[in-house]
């Protein structure tokens, strides 16, 4: 009997490969060798949080109702009952409270898409500070910075579909932003909500972004990210034996599927625990959306806490210009500060290989402190992101402990200004400190602490040499020059065109390899030990 259902796979198997010839295929694929390495789950946890997303979002569409019209509450939630609200608002309470199992698939749903942002922006972070990015991922790497600004829109539209107090009062601050822009900002407010604000269209547009035109970018971003890392493979950290032309790792099959299984699972069952034990966006205690009321110490989801510092910190600047009102005070920290972070994110790799000249395949990973102007910039740019974040919650900081809210918010506006560039300059300092000692290392040893008197009355310390793999961490970056400038001639005195982007391009190359500490070399240690010093 057993043999009957083997042969019936059999046979269905021989049938496909004769009509698709994946026989081979599926042999080549099983076999593929992939690094393996800890912080390569970041990107797993993102993506197993984004089957999350997609499993709990489709059964929370089967309750919920995308609309605006008016509806009285006469649900199992008994402070509400009588009251006026969206049949948005009420389809919440009624998952929330009347549905089984509704509120913890809401509370997986949204702590899903706050680990689905976090993943993201650490493994975006790992893969910036190791320099996987360089060629030829530089793709890959757009195709992440669009996920990542995507994810934040996402995150904007499902807060807001609820229509509570707290996701009214976002829609409330998205309008502001567009009327902010001279000339269209009106016909765009009136475009997106239907009218005056709040409208009646603005949930029933938000739910088709949020359930089918976010998503479907995102999955066909998401293939694309997972082909090209098929093809190219993960990068790989470096260690003896490998090189820029192999890859040492583990096959696909059965190794990477049953760890990527048991890893899915895993991140499924702590999501579900922190859903089942820590409440999130209870809606029910923020009442209805009225225009009239507002919340005090209201917060978004962490991702857009950097938006609202931002236009918290502006000062309040604006200009009268041919009728129109041009209020920077809105335009510049709400269009203007994020559109040039995440266009500078976007182009980060272009602008390194260009101010490098490096356009080499790579594919072994640097180690930080090896790139410190990378890996400064890295900070600071980190740094920046933190001190917006803390300020949109400059509110919350006053009433908790007791202080200013001027107070914090002039505080903020002088740290965006003084702390990022002093965050470059420790970092970097902290990486050439890190490359003087690892040279050190090479050549001196590992110091013990036993202190030896020499003959002639000297005392010093004994140093025991590192391990051959130790020295070999050690020695392998490479010690990269600035580009030089181009002469104003070439060989045949005529005049280089673009002789100003050459000026520019030697003086930032230097300023990226700027008092790099080249690695100990061979001759190095022949000299030293020439010369008597072990």
């Amino acid at each position: 009997m057993a043999a009957q259902p083997e042969k019936a796979a059999a046979g269905l198997a021989d049938w496909v490969d004769e009509r698709l010839g994946s026989a081979d295929f599926v042999k080549r694929s099983a076999r593929k060798v992939f690094p393996d390495h800890w912080s390569f789950m970041l990107g797993e946890i993102a993506l197993y949080s984004f089957i999350i997303l997609l499993l709990t979002g489709t059964f929370l569409t089967l309750w919920f109702k995308p609309s605006q019209l008016p509806v009285v509450y006469d649900g199992s939630y008994a402070p509400l009952h009588g009251r006026a609200m969206s049949e948005a608002y009420a389809s919440t309470l009624r998952i929330s409270f009347d549905i089984r199992g509704g509120l913890v698939i809401r509370q997986i749903h949204h702590w899903a898409a706050l680990i689905f942002v976090s993943a993201m922006v650490v493994h975006l972070s790992r893969v910036f500070f190791t320099g996987a990015f360089r060629k030829p991922r530089e793709l890959n790497w757009i195709i992440g910075t669009i996920m990542l600004t995507l994810s934040f829109i996402e995150g904007l539209a499902g807060y807001s579909l609820p229509d509570d107090l707290l996701s009214g009062t976002g829609l409330r601050i998205t309008e502001g932003v567009l009327l902010s822009l001279p000339v269209v900002g009106t016909y765009l407010s009136f475009f997106l909500f239907g009218g005056e604000f709040p409208g009646e269209d603005i949930i029933p547009r938000l739910y088709t972004v949020h359930v089918l035109l976010i998503p479907g970018i995102f999955l066909a971003l998401i293939t694309a990210h997972l082909m090209m890392v098929w093809y190219q493979k993960h990068t790989q950290y470096p260690l003896p034996g490998r090189t820029e032309k192999n890859a040492v790792g583990f096959p696909f099959f059965p190794v990477y599927t049953a760890k990527a299984g048991g890893f899915f699972f895993i991140v499924f069952g702590v999501t579900a625990l922190l859903s089942a034990f820590a409440q999130i966006n209870p809606v029910w205690l923020f009442g209805p959306y009225d225009p009239s009321q507002i919340s005090a110490g209201s917060q978004p989801d962490w991702y857009m806490g950097f938006l609202e510092g931002s236009l918290r910190m502006s000062p309040n600047l604006e200009t009268h210009l041919l009728g129109f009102t041009i209020p920077w005070n809105v335009l510049i920290p709400a269009l203007v500060v994020p559109g040039f972070m995440f266009t500078a994110l976007g182009a980060y790799p272009f602008i390194e290989q260009w101010v490098t000249g490096d356009r080499r395949e790579h594919h072994v990973l640097d180690r930080p402190r090896n790139v410190p102007t990378r890996t400064g910039l890295g900070v600071m740019s980190i740094t920046f992101f933190l001190i917006l974040l803390a300020n949109g919650a400059n509110d919350i900081l006053a009433a908790t402990f007791s202080l200013s809210i001027n107070a914090i918010t002039r505080i903020a506006q002088l740290l965006i200004i003084v702390l990022p560039p002093i965050a470059y300059v420790v970092t970097k300092r902290i990486c050439l400190g890190l490359q003087r000692r690892d040279r050190d290392l090479v050549l001196h040893g590992r110091e013990t602490g036993i202190i030896q008197r020499l003959p002639s009355g000297e005392m010093i310390e004994r140093h025991e040499p590192i391990t051959p793999m130790e020295r070999w961490m050690l020695t392998r970056h490479e010690d990269l020059r600035p580009v030089e400038l181009e002469p104003a001639t070439d060989e045949n005195g005529i005049p280089r065109r673009r002789v100003l982007v050459s000026k520019v391009r030697a003086r930032l190359s230097r300023f990226y390899f700027e008092d790099n500490v080249p690695p100990a070399t061979p001759e190095d240690l022949r000299e030293l030990e020439s010369s008597g010093h072990h």
